[in-house]
């Protein structure tokens, strides 16, 4: 799959694929702790520096702090299954994403231990990253662990945006929505973030464990009702309870507390940008904080596409369009493999089927799609003549859930592995 650029100097031929994995690269390192966190360092305390954290960049955040603190540190973080770094002050524990399970909420009951009995010398620095809210799990009274992870299986299904799951987890939570910073209280809490939410609200990002918001009860059961959602007995229970109203930003306890995001959707469409600039393709970003589902959201992109590709409008090509944030998929068959980033790149792919010099690029910048192991996938305007020709039917396939067997059948998975960060999805598309 080639890409051809005509300039006023030459003509250049590209791999498309290499291009956007540069691209991609260029966008994980905006985010790359390692480069971020040292300007974010708070001042020294007189008494003890406790680290926490949680999210699937939580690791690699404590090595970077680690790294930049020259005092003493003691801590613990978790992170998800196979995210695990090495680290010399600060203790790294693996727990389950997206589902919580056990060794999660050992992990939340030692942090409420580590954060007992501290005084307003101390500093507690929480790094704080998407996919904490499964890794955090901390069931209220009344609700089980297992309450918790039909809670989360039922959100993921559910098609909600990551603002509305969240409101609901932190009112079915004992750490969340800034649970976790008031057991620290007297001390100082100071949030260090990676955003991986739409509009990068640090209250939403891992539910907030540190960070309150305004959200109420009210709003919880808004979003149930709005959505239809069908969770546990138990958790219904709670949220028409007065227990589970959460903590108000308004909180006097909260009145020393610092939070400050160190890495944001923005700031890697920016790097990625310029790096195609760089390389002499124009480059729109439409929008870094896109939601909805992954079906509508690429009909979008691929009515855009289209119009530039037959009508030069509403940008000349060659033109590459970036945006980000997070999509949803409303399941309607639970024994698909998916991915959020499959699902709208198959059905940008029929979007654009028959109009040439189109390609897309889309992938979570965490690098993994849902629950395989893949980031993400490849697609461009050949794709849905290449499923038939191997004897499958996209619109079936996207039905049904199953939008990574297609481009696993075509080859065009994009596999990077763990990449430490975590600012929600990357997607690209190319007009030759």
């Amino acid at each position: 799959m080639g890409l051809h650029i005509d300039n006023s100097e030459n003509r250049e031929i590209m791999d498309t694929r290499a291009f956007f994995t540069s691209l991609f690269q260029a966008a994980v390192a905006a985010a790359d702790p390692d480069r971020m966190i040292h300007h974010f360092l708070p001042a020294k305390p007189k008494g003890r520096t406790i680290v926490i954290g949680f999210g699937k960049a939580a690791a690699r955040m404590a090595a970077a702090f680690e790294k930049a603190w020259d005092a003493p540190l003691e801590g613990l973080v978790v992170t998800r299954y196979g995210y695990g770094v090495s680290c010399q002050r600060v203790e790294v524990v693996e727990a389950s994403h997206p589902v919580p399970d056990e060794a999660g909420l050992t992990a939340s009951r030692r942090l409420i231990e580590i954060l007992g009995g501290l005084n307003e010398n101390d500093l507690v620095v929480a790094l704080v990253s998407g996919g904490g809210s499964a890794l955090l799990p901390s069931p209220p009274q009344g609700m089980m662990l297992a309450d918790e992870a039909e809670v989360n299986r039922v959100l993921l299904a559910s098609g909600a945006p990551i603002s509305a799951m969240n409101t609901v987890r932190k009112h079915l939570s004992g750490i969340k929505g800034g649970r976790l910073a008031l057991l620290a209280h007297p001390a100082k809490v100071i949030s260090l973030v990676v955003s991986d939410i739409p509009g990068d609200n640090p209250a939403f990002v891992a539910s907030g464990p540190t960070v309150p918001d305004n959200g109420s009860r009210a709003d919880a059961l808004a979003i149930v009702e709005e959505h239809g959602l069908q969770l546990p007995e138990a958790a219904l229970r709670h949220l028409h309870s007065d227990a589970s109203s959460a903590p108000h930003p308004a909180d006097p306890r909260f009145g020393r507390n610092e939070v400050h995001v160190i890495a944001s959707a923005t700031r890697s469409l920016e790097a990625a940008a310029a790096l195609a600039r760089k390389q002499g393709i124009d480059a729109i970003i439409l929008s870094d904080s896109m939601e909805g589902e992954a079906c509508e959201v690429a009909g979008v992109h691929a009515a855009i596409a289209r119009e530039i590709a037959t009508r030069d409008r509403p940008f000349r090509k060659p033109v590459l369009l970036l945006s980000g944030g997070e999509t949803s998929v409303t399941l309607q068959n639970k024994n698909g493999r998916g991915g959020r980033n499959s699902q709208f790149q198959l059905a940008f792919a029929l979007g654009i089927e028959g109009v040439k010099d189109i390609s897309s690029f889309a992938a979570d910048t965490d690098g993994i799609d849902g629950s395989e192991d893949n980031a993400g996938a490849f697609a461009d305007f050949t794709t849905v003549a290449r499923l038939r020709a191997a004897g499958c039917d996209p619109r079936r396939i996207l039905t049904r859930n199953d939008a990574w067997k297609a481009f696993f059948t075509l080859g065009d998975l994009f596999i990077s592995g763990p990449t430490g960060t975590n600012v929600n999805d990357l997607r690209l598309v190319l007009i030759h």
